[in-house]
């Protein structure tokens, strides 16, 4: 069943980098951890978990739902803790890596996600896009300011997001 396409947030960005390039941030934890969070978790397969401590309090968790190398990452995606609105495995994230001459289009569509979180998760997929964009461009995208002490509020304040 499609989900309604207001519960599905969408996400592109032209890198100046090949899928192979890319893919790896998708998938190792050492890659992953150059963009997005400060301690990584990741079984790149069917079933495998994919987890992520954005910032020593935000948690992200989810499973690999699919992998096609160089091109398609699924995997669920919510939130650890009590208070959770977007308890891990509540919502889906798909990566598509188009290549297109020498950039790649990446496009990311986040399913499943309320309309109320639309907005924090819209501003966390654009601050991480940007420095997966960075890294895959082979250039430094500095230390992350959400991964700072007082870079970001906790998800119970509502400003959690991708």
């Amino acid at each position: 069943m499609t989900p309604p396409e207001d519960n599905v947030l969408v996400r592109e960005v032209r890198m100046a980098a090949r899928p192979e390039t890319i893919f790896p941030f998708l998938t190792d934890p050492e890659k992953m951890k150059q963009w997005k969070g400060i301690n990584v978790s990741l079984s790149p397969q069917p079933g495998g978990i994919y987890r992520a401590d954005i910032n020593g309090r935000d948690v992200m968790r989810g499973e690999y739902l699919e992998i096609v190398p160089f091109s398609r990452v699924v995997f669920s995606f919510g939130w650890e803790g009590e208070n959770s609105q977007l308890p891990p495995g509540s919502s889906k994230v798909e990566i598509s890596l188009i290549p297109e001459g020498s950039t790649t289009l990446l496009r990311l569509r986040h399913l499943n996600l309320p309309v109320e979180q639309h907005p924090p998760h819209s501003e966390g997929w654009d601050h991480f896009l940007e420095r997966l964009t960075a890294v895959a461009e082979g250039r430094n995208p500095g230390p992350d300011s959400w991964a700072e002490a007082d870079g970001m509020a906790s998800e119970s304040e509502g400003a959690v997001s991708a």
